[in-house]
């Protein structure tokens, strides 16, 4: 486990770098081509890219038990995320602020996060 904290950690902060670059090189080359612009705003989703291959690769290594603590939590996730990114969509159509798109994932790793706290729970 702890190999696989300091990968999705090396992730992260590869993330981190790669994304404030990119935030930076967009500001500066305001004026470049369409082409280039997109170029340099999907870069950080080379490291999420990481990130996920990391995690899928991780999973695969894990014993039948385990595994299916990650399945439940997953299903959670899936579940809770879908549940509050419809309700906020229909809370947007009377008034809410709009939230943009990149929320999403930050919420279905919060709810992964707490499905794995429940699953572990019930397993104890």
């Amino acid at each position: 486990m702890k190999h696989f904290n300091r990968k999705m950690v090396a992730a992260m902060a590869l993330y981190i770098v790669v994304l404030l670059t990119s935030q930076f090189a967009l500001l500066y080359l305001a004026d470049a081509s369409l082409w280039l612009r997109t170029l340099i705003v999907l870069m950080p989703m080379i490291p999420v890219c990481l990130f996920c291959w990391a995690i899928v690769r991780d999973m695969r290594r894990l014993d039948e038990m385990y595994l299916r603590i990650q399945f439940e939590a997953l299903g959670f996730a899936f579940a809770a995320s879908a549940l509050l990114t419809f309700s906020y969509g229909f809370l947007e159509n009377v008034g809410a602020p709009h939230i943009p798109w990149l929320w999403v994932w930050p919420v279905m790793g919060l709810t992964w996060m707490i499905g794995l706290r429940i699953a572990k729970r019930r397993y104890q």
